[in-house]
């Protein structure tokens, strides 16, 4: 990647952010559904990682060309696996209520942690904990407004940030601050992987452009 912002469906997406380390831009795209042949757009999605650390841990696909990982679920199985830091910059594009976002994810997670016969109180618990934090922000997310999921290389847990924006934006200083912790190993993974899952992603095109951009850096 340049160093030049990107440009998601109109929205920006810088090429780098540092948290406890500069996070490289490496994949980006939308979630969307078609609908008697119209496109409806919902969020666009940047994909932020430890360059050099995610390169280091993917040397079984060094050679590999992008097109050839998009279809290699193992590969994103890796790429969630990597003990890299990670973050996910998730901007609104159509509006919806932070609760229906909230049950969006958590009814992806619980699907794929129960598939994979990893769903014990511990997972529901933290589930819960996702859900209580959507619903009390339950006003519409307006275009513009950002979720966060910073993901640090253990891989054990993850903080989801949530900033509202808007008109009311103003009068949510409590809601732009918002965040919650995520403190179940499984659970941080499958909220990777119905971003990250490859066939099984939330956003398809978000992969896609991962896969070519790793499959540059993987030469």
């Amino acid at each position: 990647m340049g160093s030049e912002t990107v440009m998601v469906d109109e929205i920006p997406f810088p090429p780098q952010i540092t948290l406890t380390k500069p996070l490289t831009l490496l994949g980006y795209g939308i979630t969307d559904i078609e609908l008697q042949f119209l496109q409806i757009k919902f969020t666009a999605i940047g994909v932020y990682l430890d360059k050099e650390n995610i390169v280091e841990h993917l040397a079984g696909w060094k050679g590999k060309k992008g097109s050839e990982l998009a279809g290699d679920d193992l590969f994103f199985d890796a790429v969630v696996a990597a003990p890299a830091e990670k973050l996910l910059r998730v901007v609104v594009i159509k509006e919806i209520k932070g609760s229906q976002y909230g049950v969006q994810m958590e009814s992806a997670v619980r699907s794929r942690l129960a598939a994979a016969d990893k769903y014990e109180d511990e997972e529901e618990a933290a589930l819960e904990k996702v859900t209580e934090f959507f619903q009390s922000h339950n006003k519409y997310l307006k275009k513009g407004s950002v979720l966060t999921i910073h993901f640090p290389a253990s891989n054990r847990e993850a903080e989801i940030g949530l900033a509202t924006e808007g008109k009311e934006a103003e009068a949510e200083a409590e809601a732009e601050a918002a965040t919650v912790k995520v403190e179940n190993g499984n659970v941080v993974e499958m909220m990777q992987k119905w971003y990250l899952g490859g066939s099984s992603s939330v956003s398809p095109s978000t992969v896609a452009k991962l896969a070519e951009q790793l499959g540059e850096l993987l030469v």
